[in-house]
């Protein structure tokens, strides 16, 4: 019985998705999101995670979101308004993509799995919730609008 127990106990650990918080993820911006999520994005269910301001959907994990982070500043990668939300697109590692907010602060990151989830799906969905941060007056220098 002991045995079992433990067994429960620790695949119930094993669900969690082990992420590091933003150093910013204590801002009350983020909270505000955070309590915003949806709890199924692009046909993913939300899993636990073990850090403050991070959410993370699909088994194995395609989409992680992190709030906390400094914002960008002047950069060459492409960027994407969606939904009055600038981002920022780094396709070095395709079909897994990094994607920051940018002009918001804090600022949000989202690492998607593009094999697994539409990234227009899950940024039209996750801009809704981040357009709750403050927008600081920057905006995308080069960027293709979408969503608007």
């Amino acid at each position: 019985m002991l045995v079992l127990a433990a067994a429960v106990a620790l695949a119930g650990c094993a669900a969690n998705v082990s992420m590091q918080p933003a150093d910013g993820s204590n801002d009350p911006a983020c909270a505000d999101v955070s309590v915003a999520l949806r709890g199924t994005l692009a046909g993913q269910e939300r899993r636990w995670t073990d850090a403050q301001a991070t959410a993370a959907w699909g088994d194995p994990a395609a989409v992680l979101f992190t709030c906390g982070l400094e914002p960008l500043g002047p950069t060459t990668l492409p960027c994407q308004t969606i939904n009055g939300v600038d981002w920022v697109i780094d396709e070095a590692d395709a079909p897994q993509y990094r994607v920051t907010s940018f002009g918001r602060v804090p600022a949000v990151e989202v690492y998607l799995d593009n094999d697994v989830v539409a990234s227009a799906e899950v940024l039209d969905a996750l801009s809704l919730v981040v357009s709750r941060l403050p927008a600081d007056g920057s905006t995308c220098v080069a960027r293709g609008d979408a969503g608007e």
